[in-house]
């Protein structure tokens, strides 16, 4: 049984880098009965301190919250529908150094990460020169030893290749780690948008609304032209501090 209730709820928090899983993820958290989730809440606050042109960056100003203290409390406060389980998608590099703060405290976090070649090919589709502060990395590991440190405990962290080989045992041993029970209904879900996905979903979500469950992981060759070998070398060291302390089934 789950230790969690709607009047004690897990506030789970997910940072992922970009070109990563973490919508697949949010599909599948969101499809059990018991879980309320939130897609990227400080997208918009993001584009506005840092001013970069996104796709739909208008759009996404006009439509989501800017003020960050006001999506904290959103975060920290009532559950959408009362839910008992609160599933929060976040990119780490959304995280900005004056957004940290103990509110980080009170909630659970888990940390997904991804090989940076394979990443950084992706990335580099979408950003021109892509630099190390947007692969998220950085940011991820210094939140990870930010909870370790304060919670004396090592936080969870889920690769994403290692999800795609074995969705189930990662699953069960994920909501094992939470203390939540597994349902199978976190291993498929209706194709299509959700009301809860970003206003950038039209952007960015074409492949996840045509999915109904995870696909099967193929290993693909990732050759990294000469101009992105620098910076996977940058990339490699916070992976792999992470990827060593991994959730493995």
């Amino acid at each position: 049984m789950s230790k969690y209730s709607r009047d004690r709820p897990l506030r789970m928090a997910v940072w992922s880098g970009p070109r990563n899983i973490s919508t697949a993820m949010l599909r599948s958290w969101g499809n059990r009965s018991d879980t309320a989730i939130v897609d990227e809440p400080f997208y918009a606050h993001y584009l506005a301190e840092t001013g970069l042109q996104h796709p739909g960056y208008a759009e996404v100003l006009a439509h989501q919250e800017n003020d960050w203290e006001q999506v904290k409390k959103t975060l920290l406060g009532p559950v959408p529908d009362n839910q008992p389980i609160f599933y929060q998608k976040h990119m780490a590099h959304h995280l900005l150094p004056h957004m940290q703060g103990d509110w980080l405290h009170r909630l659970q976090h888990v940390f997904l990460i991804r090989r940076p070649a394979a990443m950084l090919l992706s990335l580099a589709q979408v950003l021109s020169q892509p630099a190390l502060p947007d692969t998220g990395l950085p940011q991820q590991l210094d939140l990870f030893e930010q909870i370790k440190q304060h919670t004396g405990m090592t936080p969870l962290v889920v690769d994403s290749v290692d999800l795609l080989r074995q969705p189930e045992p990662m699953l069960r041993a994920w909501c094992a780690h939470m203390e939540v029970e597994f349902t199978a209904a976190m291993l498929n879900w209706p194709p299509g948008p959700r009301d809860t996905d970003g206003i950038w979903a039209k952007h960015w979500y074409a492949s996840v609304e045509k999915s109904t469950g995870f696909m099967p992981y193929k290993a693909r060759p990732a050759e990294l032209p000469d101009t992105l070998l620098e910076l996977q070398l940058a990339c490699d060291p916070y992976y792999h501090t992470l990827y060593e302390q991994r959730l493995q089934v």
